[in-house]
């Protein structure tokens, strides 16, 4: 169905809130469009953007219309709790009190007229697990999201303790896997953003310190919208192949496997590997160093069956500097070099080919 980039839909029942939002709409050069729910999904669909208040959000969310990019949610006050919940339920991609945010609301509207003419951006997704126990997955994951400006870090480790405390963003205010509450279906990726906490540009949805099972169908949600929303969305995966690991194993661009430049961590590897391409054969090795025993990266990708992606030699005081703030990536950082490495592959196409 075609877009009309220069209509707004205005489904708000508050006669002076809507009256706000007509004014911004059209200072935004767009053509308000008055409407009442129940709205037909025709009309749901074709709109560049549409104005809901809480009344009708929760309305256009019981009547079960698609979740799409454009919609967003405005107020008379600062949103509070149960505006936020009507937002994500309705998969609002803002929240904006006016006349507050008039200035804001003109620059979403801008944005979805914008996409609507050139269509959604596409991101990649990069799942990153462990050959063995301790190979360092959930570090490589964390400096994987620090190379870009911009970056999803989704924790699907409920054994890990929370991927915030390697981020060092264990503070900073924003939802956890334990406070999401979602049923899957489509997400705004600017409303999962601005529920998210974000540390130095990382969004991140981290695990909790006790264990909490992360629903399929949630983290799918989750990663589908960082992925349309122009993201490079990191998976940190556990080692075990839970419903939630299976769904990202599938839909992801690359699946990054760690593994211990020793016998043992390349002999764990290797029992991986048939697993992790059976549901997705993109699948590629980083090795870790120390080699106490003189293996070399090349051989233990060969004896693994996998392409090498990176060799890594060890990162100096890595542990002691996880300890205290996080990991923060050096300008000579060895951790650094591997991960631009392995984000180098991905625009070499769709099958990973050996560094």
């Amino acid at each position: 169905m075609s877009t009309n980039p220069g209509v707004v839909l205005i489904l708000v029942a508050e006669p002076e809130l809507r009256e706000q939002a007509d004014r911004v709409v059209a200072a935004a050069g767009l053509r308000p469009l008055a409407a009442s729910a129940p709205l037909s999904r025709k009309a749901w669909s074709a709109a560049a953007a549409i104005l809901l208040d809480d009344e009708t959000a929760r309305r256009c969310e019981r009547d079960g219309l698609p979740r799409r990019d454009g919609v967003i949610l405005v107020a008379s006050t600062e949103p509070e709790a149960p505006t936020w919940a009507a937002a994500i339920a309705v998969g609002a991609q803002h929240v904006c009190a006016l006349p507050a945010h008039d200035g804001e609301l003109v620059r979403h509207l801008a944005d979805a007229a914008e996409t609507a003419l050139e269509g959604p951006r596409t991101g990649r997704v990069i799942a990153v697990t462990g050959g063995r126990g301790g190979a360092g997955a959930s570090t490589f994951a964390t400096a994987l999201a620090q190379i870009p400006s911009a970056a999803l870090l989704v924790d699907l480790d409920p054994w890990g303790g929370g991927i915030d405390l390697l981020l060092g963003s264990e503070s900073v205010p924003g939802l956890r896997w334990p406070d999401l509450s979602l049923r899957g279906g489509r997400l705004a990726w600017a409303a999962v953003r601005d529920a998210l906490p974000n540390h130095r540009g990382v969004s991140v949805l981290s695990g909790a310190r006790h264990g909490h099972e992360m629903d399929a169908e949630a983290a799918g949600a989750v990663i589908d919208a960082g992925r349309r929303g122009g993201m490079l969305v990191i998976c940190d995966l556990p080692r075990r192949m839970t419903s939630a690991v299976a769904g990202t194993l599938d839909c992801a661009d690359l699946v990054v496997v760690i593994t211990t430049c020793d016998v043992r961590g390349v002999a764990a590897a290797s029992a991986s590997a048939p697993v992790l391409r059976g549901v997705n054969p993109n699948v590629g090795l980083v090795v870790r160093g120390p080699t106490p025993g003189g293996l070399r990266a090349a051989e233990a990708a060969e004896v693994a069956g996998l392409p090498l992606l990176a060799a890594m030699r060890p990162e100096p005081m890595l542990a002691e500097r996880l300890e205290r703030g996080g990991l923060r990536l050096r300008r000579r950082s060895p951790l650094g070099a591997a991960a631009r490495a392995v984000l180098s592959v991905l625009p070499a196409g769709s099958q990973v080919r050996a560094a």
